[in-house]
C-alpha cells in the first residue's frame, strides 16, 4: 500500500473518562490494556504510517506515556477538555496534513476500514472520509466501535475557526458533518451483512461494556478468527450478548 506523505494516525486516549475511569490500562486480554493491544495491532498492520498517541497533561496519563514509550510510539499531551486543540497541536507538530482519527476505546477497530480510509488520500481530495449506515448516519455516532474517521488539518484548523462551543471542541469531527456546505465529505458504506444484526454495541465506555467486550475478544482469540466477519458472526448467533448490547445502548444514548 502506497503511504501518502503527510498521512498519520492519531489516536485519542485518557485515563480520566467519566464512565469508566482507567479503562486504557485496565487488563483486557492477559496483561494488556486496550491501548496497548490497539497499538500493537496498528503498528504490525501499518508499519510505515506514523502513529501519535494524543493524550492529556494531567498525571494519571503518565502511564499512557510510559506506554506509548515502550512500544515506540509518539506521545503528544494536551488539553483535556479541547480535544480538537489537542489533535491541530499534534498534527501540527508531527506534519500531519491528513489524519486517521481513532478513539482508544474500541478494540476492535477493522483495520481494514482505516486501509480504506488511507486510501481515499490517494486520489481524493476532501475534508472528512468516514464509513456511514444506511440511515445516513456516520458511524463515530453509532455504538458499533469498528471504524476510524479520516480528516485534514486544514479541516480541523477552520472548525477552530469557526466555532469556539465546548461540544465542538470536545467532539472533534461532529461540526463538519453537521455542517456539509462548509466542508468536502465523503462516506463509505457499511456492509449489510453487518446492519443486519440489530443493537451491535462494541465500542467501551461502562464497565458492563468492558466485561462483554472483553469475552467477546478472548472468544475471538481461541477460535483464532479476529476479522469482523467472523465477529459479526459470532455476535448473530448469540442472543445474551445481543441482550447485553441492547440494555448498554439504551442506557448510553449517542
Amino acid at each position: 500500500m502506497n503511504i501518502k506523505a503527510g498521512l498519520g494516525i492519531i489516536i485519542q486516549a485518557r485515563q480520566g473518562a467519566h464512565r469508566l475511569p482507567g479503562k486504557m490500562l485496565k487488563p483486557f486480554y492477559g496483561e494488556k490494556g486496550i491501548l496497548e493491544l490497539i497499538l500493537e495491532k496498528i503498528c504490525c498492520r501499518f508499519p510505515n504510517v506514523p502513529v501519535v498517541v494524543a493524550t492529556t497533561t494531567n498525571h494519571q496519563d503518565d502511564v499512557i506515556l510510559e506506554i506509548c514509550n515502550s512500544h515506540k510510539v509518539i506521545c503528544f499531551r494536551g488539553s483535556e477538555t479541547n480535544v480538537l486543540d489537542r489533535f491541530i497541536q499534534s498534527a501540527t507538530l508531527h506534519r500531519l496534513d491528513n489524519i486517521i482519527r481513532i478513539c482508544a476505546d474500541n478494540p476492535f477497530i477493522d483495520l481494514d476500514g482505516v486501509a480504506s480510509l488511507m486510501a481515499l488520500f490517494e486520489n481524493n481530495k476532501f475534508d472528512y472520509g468516514a464509513f456511514q449506515t444506511s440511515d445516513g448516519r456516520p458511524t463515530i455516532l453509532s455504538h458499533y466501535g469498528f471504524w476510524a474517521e479520516a480528516t485534514t488539518l486544514e479541516a480541523l484548523r477552520k472548525v477552530a475557526q469557526h466555532t469556539q462551543e465546548p461540544f465542538y471542541l470536545e467532539h472533534v469531527t461532529n461540526y463538519m458533518y453537521q455542517n456539509p456546505q462548509e466542508f468536502e465529505l465523503y462516506f463509505l458504506k457499511i456492509p449489510s451483512e453487518i446492519e443486519a444484526v440489530k443493537n451491535i454495541r462494541l465500542t467501551v465506555d461502562t464497565l458492563e461494556d468492558f466485561y462483554l467486550a472483553q469475552t467477546i475478544f478472548r472468544t475471538q482469540k481461541e477460535l483464532g478468527h479476529t476479522d469482523l466477519k467472523t465477529l459479526i458472526s459470532l455476535i448473530s448467533e448469540n442472543k445474551m450478548w445481543q441482550g447485553l448490547m441492547m440494555k448498554q445502548i439504551e442506557q448510553n444514548i449517542k
